[in-house]
């Protein structure tokens, strides 16, 4: 029996798509049979991660949990979340849990600590910025952390919101080199593309230098906790 990988989604579809994507892409398979069994519940009915952080609005907790409990019943036994944001609940859903779920967040910081880096940018929504979900672990793992100034934050969330969420044309035209200087300026030697759909974003204005997908980082270790290889051309670290 092939392991399974359960795919806690739809935060949002594209961010899901892309996770999974990226496990199929990665796995060292040589047929369909060599592949990870993938279960995926792209649940859009979870409610807004930074609306609930920032503005009291509702908590996606028990949606959360919803497709955790879906995923372990469809035969998961490892699951993993295609959302930054969501982490910020990540302790609230794992006392529903029997199986393992692995933490985007742990294992981006402890990648990045592996590789040397003592100043990192985090790139991510007005929630996991202002919630600290990052900060805390990077500070915690001696890496200096540096934001983008209030004009490229916005810029961030119009990228998130407007051109990957909602699909807005006209990407390639947005000033986003402008931010990433602005950051390597104040020192960073990576950048953490902290939100699933900023590394959309930046592969279609083609900045990808000094980037660190969480994505990938997500997916790879993901695939060598159910005991498969990553194929050694992708392989990270």
């Amino acid at each position: 029996m092939n392991p399974v990988i359960g795919i806690i989604g739809g935060m949002g579809p594209l961010a899901t798509c892309d996770l999974m994507n990226k496990i199929i892409r990665f796995t060292d398979a040589q047929k369909d049979q060599d592949h990870i069994r993938i279960c995926v519940d792209s649940n859009t009915n979870i409610p807004d991660r930074t609306t609930a952080i920032l503005h009291h609005g509702k908590t996606p907790v028990p949606e959360l949990v919803k497709s955790a409990l879906r995923l372990e019943a469809m035969g998961a036994q490892l699951l993993i979340m295609s959302c930054n944001t969501a982490h910020y609940f990540y302790n609230d859903v794992i006392p529903y849990l029997d199986v393992p779920f692995m933490s985007m967040i742990e294992e981006t910081v402890k990648y990045l600590k592996d590789s040397g880096v003592s100043k990192a940018a985090v790139l991510a929504t007005d929630g996991t910025r202002d919630s600290k979900v990052y900060e805390k672990a990077l500070l915690q793992a001696g890496i200096e952390v540096v934001y983008p100034s209030e004009k490229n934050q916005k810029l961030l969330m119009s990228l998130i919101y407007d051109y990957v969420k909602a699909g807005k044309p006209g990407i390639e035209n947005l000033p986003v080199q402008e931010l990433v200087d602005e950051v390597k300026a104040m020192g960073a030697q990576k950048m953490i593309l902290g939100c699933t759909e900023l590394p959309i974003a930046f592969e279609r204005v083609g900045i990808t230098e000094d980037t660190v997908d969480p994505t990938t980082v997500l997916a790879q270790r993901a695939i060598q906790k159910v005991g498969a290889k990553v194929k050694k051309e992708y392989l990270i670290a």
